[in-house]
C-alpha cells in the first residue's frame, strides 16, 4: 500500500468525523497514539508494537487529509533526493543533528 492509498482508504472511512473533528481535534488523537506507541516499545509485544506504528500512521493520514496534504507527495519532495540537511542519499550529518 502506498500512502496515497493509505490516506484514500483513510478518506473512504472516515473523512466525515474527521472533517467536524478538525486539525486540533484530530492532532489530539495522534498524540494519544503517540504515547501508546511509547508505551508499546518499552513494554509491548511486536504485535502491539506494530499496531501502534499502523494507528500512529493513520492518523497522521487523517491529519493530512484534513489538512489537504498529500503525504505521498510531501515525502517525495522533502526526502526523494536525499537528507535535507546534508544532501547525501546516506545522511552524513553528526548524530545530535536534526536535518
Amino acid at each position: 500500500m502506498t500512502l496515497r492509498e493509505l490516506q484514500d482508504l483513510i478518506q473512504v472511512m472516515y473523512s466525515s468525523k474527521d472533517e467536524q473533528r478538525g486539525i486540533d481535534g484530530t492532532f489530539m488523537w495522534l498524540l494519544e497514539e503517540v504515547g501508546e506507541l511509547a508505551g508499546a516499545l518499552r513494554e509491548g509485544t511486536q504485535e502491539e508494537i506494530a499496531r501502534e506504528f499502523a494507528d500512529v500512521l493513520a492518523w497522521l493520514a487523517t491529519i493530512a487529509n484534513v489538512a489537504n496534504i498529500d503525504l505521498q507527495d510531501a515525502v517525495r519532495e522533502k526526502y526523494g533526493n536525499g537528507c535535507p540537511g546534508c544532501g547525501a542519499m546516506v545522511c552524513a550529518c553528526g548524530i545530535e543533528e536534526k536535518p
